[in-house]
């Protein structure tokens, strides 16, 4: 019998770490959770712990530790409680870790996701933040120590798997491998029809209500923007090895097909499935085996038409910008990704509108001197002044 996988999830409170623990239950023979990590959110960690049993729960601070420890008291379970981005590190780097899914929200991953790299595990990357603040930093150092990246999002894995055995070995040149494209499908979001001119007066609730997906609010507001898009863009340009002008968005509202991989022989590989977080999560934890999703396979006699449109960035401007910035450098997609999760937090906090999300992503990144950064202590401060940036151009809307 084969070794049973102990896995880490960073960010188990989540849609994401929700998801894979799901997947993991379906598959105890082969999957053992070591290590769940989260925010704030100690009551849903309570039951996590419970039910999961892990050696060790890490929180984001000593505050929701003690919570955690409090709620878990009186109870059987003997999970260690642990606090703060060090120990969601140490935790992800053990000895005794096999896999690490990186379901952390934002750029609060990069750092654990970054360690497990380090350690050489296999890292299931659903955290897209990690490839967009750092892409050839991260990339260079999964080469360097071995580790394998595996792509949780589902547009990245749908590319993964209709890519040719050899590509899902190494990151070698698409076009040495008969690929001539990368296409990457996009639901267009909640607002695909809706009147331009009426995009300044979205409210939070139409924003976070996508018609196809569970996901928490930065990802659905992300989805609305497409900004997510744009994230996932310049992930795949890392993930992929390839440049911005070798992947093409596809608007495709039915999110039934999650992504495409063109050939220089005119074929075209699609996969397919139900929107469920699930199917992605099971392939990459499996990887090259499959297992139970518990997700229900498409009926095609119940799917009524697949549309595909090319997006207008008149309607989503920071698609067109996370793009633009790809094609800048590492600085600029950097810059890109820490003002929009500030622009995002205050539209969620009622402090600016929902078109004022591109316009606060747009000044910030304008406002960017140095594109070129590569060392994680610069990268990390390219983000932070990135923020503070965002965050003074949001004061200044206020007054």
């Amino acid at each position: 019998m084969s070794k049973i996988e102990q896995l880490v999830v960073l960010g188990a409170t989540g849609s994401i770490g929700l998801s894979t623990l799901d997947v993991v239950s379906r598959n105890t023979d082969r999957f053992a959770v070591f290590a769940l990590t989260a925010g704030q959110n100690a009551e849903k960690m309570a039951e996590l712990c419970i039910t999961h049993q892990p050696k060790f729960a890490v929180m984001a601070d000593e505050n929701a530790a003690n919570k955690l420890k409090s709620l878990l008291a009186n109870t059987a379970c003997t999970t260690a409680v642990l606090a703060g981005v060090t120990a969601m590190s140490e935790l992800s780097a053990h000895v005794d870790v096999d896999t690490v899914m990186s379901a952390i929200v934002g750029a609060a991953g990069l750092l654990p996701t970054l360690s497990a790299v380090e350690a050489g595990k296999k890292v299931l990357l659903a955290n897209k933040e990690s490839l967009v603040m750092s892409g050839q930093l991260f990339i260079d150092k999964v080469k360097q120590h071995g580790a394998t990246l595996l792509p949780i999002d589902s547009e990245h894995n749908a590319i993964f798997q209709c890519m040719p055995a050899k590509l899902q070995a190494t990151a070698g040149l698409l076009s040495d491998n008969g690929v001539s494209k990368i296409l990457l499908t996009g639901s267009g979001g909640p607002f695909l029809t809706r009147d331009l001119k009426s995009l300044s007066s979205v409210t939070v609730a139409e924003a976070v209500a996508h018609p196809n997906w569970s996901m928490g609010q930065k990802i659905s507001v992300d989805s609305a923007t497409m900004m997510n898009k744009g994230l996932e863009f310049i992930e795949a340009k890392w993930l992929f090895n390839c440049h911005a002008s070798d992947i093409e968005v596809v608007i495709h509202p039915q999110s039934i097909i999650h992504s495409m991989v063109q050939y220089q022989d005119g074929s075209v590989l699609a996969q397919m499935g139900n929107p469920d977080m699930r199917t992605p999560i099971a392939h990459a934890l499996a990887f090259p085996e499959r297992v139970d999703a518990g997700v229900k396979p498409l009926d095609f006699s119940q799917i009524a038409d697949f549309t595909f449109t090319k997006p207008d960035y008149a309607r989503y401007p920071n698609l067109k910008l996370a793009i633009d910035a790809c094609e800048m450098g590492q600085g600029a997609t950097t810059t890109v990704n820490a003002a929009n999760e500030i622009a995002v937090a205050a539209f969620l906090n009622g402090q600016i509108g929902f078109t004022d999300i591109y316009r606060i992503n747009s000044q910030t990144l304008n406002a960017t001197e140095d594109v070129n950064v590569h060392t994680l202590e610069e990268i990390l401060a390219c983000d932070e002044a990135a923020r503070i940036k965002a965050s003074e151009f949001i004061k200044r809307g206020l007054n």
